[in-house]
């Protein structure tokens, strides 16, 4: 493994902490001091498993491409939910507006998955036709968005609020739970169609 991969790993455990810790906040679970100690679980864990996908990819690249693809969606994840907490906290939250808070949090965190799929998932340096990339990216991406938002509007208006969750809970878990759908659409998408060596 490079030292990128170990970096990358241990900052996505941390920033999956940081949402992990505010969910069980929410439940009123509080850590207070041993929240220092635990911030290390998941980067350890992350680190881990990257280290096991790592193994494995030597005789599948796929896993460990996969494995990758998915720290960048964790990254990525909390990157959407926090530029959509903030938009809400610092606008209205009609949800005709929701919808669209949503849309601008999964671009802005779209332009991070490009980055780092196509640079450290996947490994594509090459040049050549960059605007034919570019164009079936910004397609993979759109359908994705689609599913990202579609699902997001399902969870949140069409389901509404289940296990007796806040309603403030619901909706990040809604923004996690659209975020994995398009998450696998991108995957197959980026790797088998935009990156495709």
């Amino acid at each position: 493994m490079k030292v990128i991969d170990i970096v990358f790993a241990l900052i996505c455990g941390w920033m999956v902490n940081w949402i992990a810790f505010d969910i069980l906040e929410s439940f009123g679970i509080n850590f207070g001091l041993w929240r220092w100690l635990l911030s290390w679980v998941l980067p350890i864990i992350a680190l881990a498993c990257l280290w096991v996908a790592f193994v494995i990819g030597k005789k599948r690249l796929l896993v460990f491409q996969a494995a990758k693809h998915i720290l960048i969606g964790a990254f990525a994840t909390v990157v959407d939910l926090k530029i959509f907490e903030g938009l809400v906290i610092l606008f209205s939250s009609t949800a005709s507006v929701l919808m669209v808070f949503k849309g601008i949090s999964f671009l802005l965190s779209t332009s991070l998955k490009y980055w780092g799929n196509k640079h450290w998932a996947f490994e594509k340096f090459e040049k050549e036709s960059l605007s034919k990339e570019i164009l079936q990216f910004i397609i993979i991406t759109l359908v994705g968005l689609v599913l990202d938002t579609g699902s997001f509007f399902y969870f949140t208006k069409i389901m509404g609020v289940q296990f007796g969750l806040s309603f403030h809970l619901w909706t990040e878990f809604s923004v996690i739970f659209a975020a994995i759908i398009a998450a696998v659409w991108n995957f197959c998408g980026y790797k088998f169609i935009v990156f495709k060596k």
